[in-house]
């Protein structure tokens, strides 16, 4: 077995526009890539990286955040959100480091 680790799980696409329709896309179509990530032994947390989006799209993600982390427990989910670059790092570095956060969604500002 493989040492224990913390990945970053980084959305390579553009979610649709609107609220549902993003959640949607992302459930059906990213959801088991994300179990699977998480599912690996080796993998103790896991933060999802999603492209920045409107207030509209908090409550998905909060929720998703939530569920995720109460299903793999005691395994460490949460969500971050924005744009590539120096302020979406310092979160991904932060929850890397944060063993007592889990189910939350960060979203990453400039």
């Amino acid at each position: 077995m493989g040492e224990a680790r913390h990945v970053d799980w980084e959305c390579q696409r553009d979610l649709p526009q609107g609220a549902l329709n993003a959640h949607t896309f992302f459930v059906s179509q990213m959801l088991p890539i994300v179990r699977e990530a998480i599912e690996d032994a080796a993998c103790l947390s896991l933060t999802v990286a999603l492209p920045p989006a409107g207030s509209d799209h908090d409550g998905w993600r909060k929720s998703l955040a939530g569920d995720l982390a109460r299903t793999y427990a005691p395994k460490r989910v949460n969500i971050a959100g924005g744009e590539p670059g120096a302020a979406l790092d310092r979160v991904l570095d932060y929850l890397k480091d944060a063993p007592g956060v889990t189910g939350h969604y960060v979203q990453a500002h400039d």
